[in-house]
């Protein structure tokens, strides 16, 4: 599994979320209200996932799905150890952790994780088929 390529694939994910939390804040709640805000962020950081994973796939020509599987298994332990240990790091209870991944109020935060497992293997898939009808007659 290429490791260097996928962390960092994944730090650039991290700084995008990050970029997409702000802009919930800041732009999105306000103006569409806390259902509507969580619902669009969630939505796009999805998209972003799924984005820098189909350029990290075709930067890596001949990732298999089993790799792309490790990847985004890789980018799920990530994402759940940052979120986790930023969540305890500031002091939030485990409850509070927890609601996180509940559907309340536009929050679509379990989507992203399963976007987060599934983009990688999926765009390898993708890569795959494409390449094997580009080498038909």
């Amino acid at each position: 599994m290429p490791f260097l390529s996928s962390f960092l694939a994944w730090l650039f994910i991290l700084a995008l979320a990050a970029a997409n939390g702000a802009l919930r804040e800041a732009v999105l709640v306000p103006s569409l209200g806390r259902t509507g805000g969580l619902l669009l962020s969630g939505v796009l950081l999805s998209l972003i996932v799924v984005i820098v994973a189909c350029f990290l796939v075709r930067a890596r020509r001949g990732l298999t799905v089993s790799q792309g599987f490790g990847i985004g298994v890789f980018w799920l332990v990530l994402t759940l150890a940052f979120e986790l240990g930023f969540g305890l790091f500031q002091h939030k209870s485990w409850a509070d952790l927890l609601g996180a991944y509940m559907f309340e109020d536009g929050n679509l935060w379990p989507v992203v994780l399963l976007a987060t497992l599934l983009a990688p293997p999926t765009a390898a898939l993708l890569q795959a088929r494409s390449r094997s009808c580009a080498a038909r007659p």
